[in-house]
């Protein structure tokens, strides 16, 4: 177990050219702070209006532009974007970049039910290659990213509590809401989704979450489809990982760039 663990990827047949950005969050908190005196520019109100996160802009360009620069940066040759049926806006934004080191491709969600239903949105796209999986509205360090690429097997980056407060742009409460991962030897053993206050208090600090970046094997689209929906009537992409049934290495988040950001 420890050395499918511990592997990292030699040859180019191992690496991870594909990742997919799951890029339909609706935005619903961004609208509701989009009205005059919250700090938006009219831009990011109408970006924020669209219901797409990942278009506002951040200076010069989308926030999703800096995402897929990281991912290229990591090995990334290719980005399946998953976007809502509604999408004509993603696909103007994607049409307008002049890109020569990364391929796109648009894999439609029908209905949001949840982030494994929307990876299993992307298994046509994906064709039976491993892939990187990041939320199209956080922007991950690149180092982060590179780990995850150059890994072997199912992973996922565990980010420092304690770092994300000091270093990110995410409230503090909005951290100790994100999932608690508990590893053994490297091997994940326990995450928990909207941890309680008192867990993440008992957890300490330092405690590793998931901020949704993982690496994948195909065979997350089995577990996908295993898993039923949660209480809260999603299809989790947290059940999947629990449905894999192999081990999953928790990567340590490191630096190597800007601290992790979160719209």
């Amino acid at each position: 177990m420890t050395d499918a663990i511990t592997e990292t990827v030699d040859g180019a047949a191992e690496r991870t050219r594909v990742a997919v950005v799951l890029a339909r969050g609706l935005g619903t908190r961004m609208r509701a702070s989009s009205p005059a005196g919250s700090g938006l520019t009219s831009q990011q109100a109408t970006a924020a209006a669209s219901g797409y996160k990942a278009l506002m802009p951040i200076g010069e360009h989308r926030l999703i532009d800096y995402s897929l620069s990281a991912l290229v940066d990591a090995g990334i040759e290719r980005a399946v974007l998953v976007v809502g049926p509604e999408h004509e806006d993603f696909r103007r934004h994607v049409d307008s970049l002049e890109l020569t080191r990364l391929a796109i491709d648009l894999a439609v969600q029908v209905n949001p039910l949840g982030t494994a239903d929307a990876v299993l949105s992307a298994e046509a796209a994906v064709d039976g290659e491993p892939f990187l999986m990041v939320n199209g509205d956080n922007y991950y360090p690149r180092q982060v990213l590179r780990d995850l690429a150059r890994h072997r097997g199912n992973a996922l980056a565990g980010f420092d509590r304690a770092a994300l407060v000091a270093e990110s742009n995410i409230p503090a409460e909005r951290i100790a809401a994100f999932a608690l991962v508990r590893a053994r030897d490297g091997a994940l053993e326990v995450i928990v989704e909207k941890p309680s206050a008192e867990v993440v208090r008992a957890a300490g600090p330092h405690a590793p979450v998931s901020m949704n970046a993982f690496r994948f094997t195909p065979e997350i689209f089995a577990a996908c489809r295993r898993i039923t929906p949660s209480p809260r009537g999603e299809l989790e992409i947290v059940d999947a990982v629990r449905s894999l049934p192999g081990p999953v290495a928790v990567l340590p988040a490191t630096g190597g760039g800007p601290g992790p950001v979160a719209a």
